[in-house]
């Protein structure tokens, strides 16, 4: 079957094998239901927060990428599309690109889906710092200002900072609580992201967050 890539399961670890296609060959990956139950207690949690910077090259699991993107900024309360991250009146201004060796995915809370965006392994351009091409995925939080609709041009970037700080201390939180490294930035080259990840100039680079399991 002619895809814009593959899925391979190969026990519990998930393998992208993307090939040259139109972008109109590109197709979501559905990722599997969030497990929302069981996870370490929070106050333990936040006793264990830290940001790493070393990163082993174990990959993560599609189970485990589908719990870290619904406890980053997934839906919680399906009957009215809230999130599981605050954002400023409820613009839901931030969007969340997923930075693989296979390629380059966004995170479609609605349908708990990733949808293809590049078949190139963009992950070091995704921070200044050598971890960044090391790290299983880089999270890329890029905000949608065009949502501010009833924002004053002068607040958007402020609250689009603040919800991508929502977002980012959720992963955090998972981070702890599954033994995973992770931590955040804003050292990127934001001009030559963006071209590469062809946004649109009202979508703006905030921050980027590295995930992975810690070198051993």
């Amino acid at each position: 079957m002619k895809r814009a890539c593959m899925l391979f399961l190969v026990g519990a670890i998930f393998t992208f094998v993307p090939f040259t296609a139109p972008a109109a060959d590109l197709r979501p990956i559905t990722l599997p239901r969030p497990q929302i139950s069981g996870g370490r207690p929070l106050m333990q949690v936040l006793k264990d927060r830290s940001s790493s910077r070393s990163f082993s090259t174990e990959k993560l699991s599609l189970q485990t990428l589908s719990n870290l993107l619904w406890a980053a900024f997934g839906i919680n309360r399906p009957e009215s599309g809230k999130r599981t991250a605050p954002s400023a009146m409820n613009c839901q201004d931030i969007d969340i690109y997923v930075a693989t060796p296979s390629g380059l995915y966004l995170f479609d809370a609605r349908t708990h889906a990733l949808t293809q965006v590049l078949s190139e392994d963009i992950r070091a351009l995704t921070g200044t710092q050598p971890y960044a091409r090391e790290a299983a995925i880089n999270l890329v939080y890029v905000s949608d200002i065009s949502r501010f609709t009833k924002v004053a041009h002068e607040n958007r970037m402020i609250y689009a900072a603040a919800d991508t700080g929502f977002i980012s201390q959720n992963v955090y939180l998972y981070c702890a609580s599954e033994g995973l490294a992770t931590v955040v930035r804003a050292s990127i080259d934001k001009d030559k992201l963006a071209k590469v990840m062809k946004l649109r100039p009202d979508q703006k680079i905030i921050l980027a967050q590295s995930v992975g399991y810690p070198s051993r």
